[in-house]
């Protein structure tokens, strides 16, 4: 099983897990060992599963204001550990290539290969609710035809997406791609950085 087949799997495994419950406030019961890469996955689709419900929540026409600004709080922290996960699995690819030497030539990706990976666990959210909405009894035909559409094209992308993250990984192996790592720079959060937060932190 190679790497995309793994990180699928547990992708899957964490969106299923989640739906035993379907609560966003369920607990997190990473069965893999911590911190190592099975974890680090499993635990960045279970946040990207909760924030795709919390996203839904939000959407509801009739939601108290100060619940709203709750859970887009809530979002906003979500975020910033997703962002966090993402670096810790392109700091693993890192270690794991550490010893190669690029090629002269060596080309940089626009993207890391973690954050095709994000890309790869979002997915797997799309492909679960889109079977669902394809095969529901309460919806009419012609819903259902075009999830079923939409379906297909998700799980072509899915094909795809495999195949270009394998591609990627390879070429970095084989010194043809330079792994480097950045950080996402995240301004928001950071009381130093964000200017509504440290102006008002000034003000006291």
């Amino acid at each position: 099983m190679n790497l995309t087949e793994k990180a699928w799997e547990i992708f899957n495994q964490s969106v299923r897990d989640y739906h035993i419950t379907d609560n966003v406030d369920s607990v997190e019961n990473n069965p893999f060992q911590a911190n190592s890469l099975e974890w680090i996955l499993y635990s960045k689709n279970w946040i990207d599963t909760v924030q795709w419900h919390l996203e839904d929540i939000i959407r509801e026409e009739d939601i108290n204001p100060i619940e709203a600004l709750k859970i887009k709080r809530r979002i906003d922290k979500l975020n910033q550990k997703r962002t966090d996960l993402v670096e810790q699995i392109d700091f693993w690819f890192y270690k794991n290539f550490e010893t190669i030497i690029p090629n002269s030539d060596a080309r940089i990706n626009s993207e890391t290969p973690a954050w095709s990976i994000d890309r790869f666990s979002i997915l797997s959210l799309k492909i679960y609710h889109m079977s669902i909405e394809a095969s529901r009894e309460d919806a009419s035909e012609e819903h259902k035809l075009k999830c079923s559409q939409k379906l297909q094209i998700l799980l072509e992308q899915h094909k795809d997406l495999s195949t270009a993250i394998d591609q990627l990984l390879s070429d970095i192996e084989n010194g043809k791609v330079r792994m480097k790592l950045y950080k996402q720079m995240k301004m928001y959060n950071d009381e130093s950085l964000n200017p509504i937060l440290y102006q008002k932190m000034q003000k006291k």
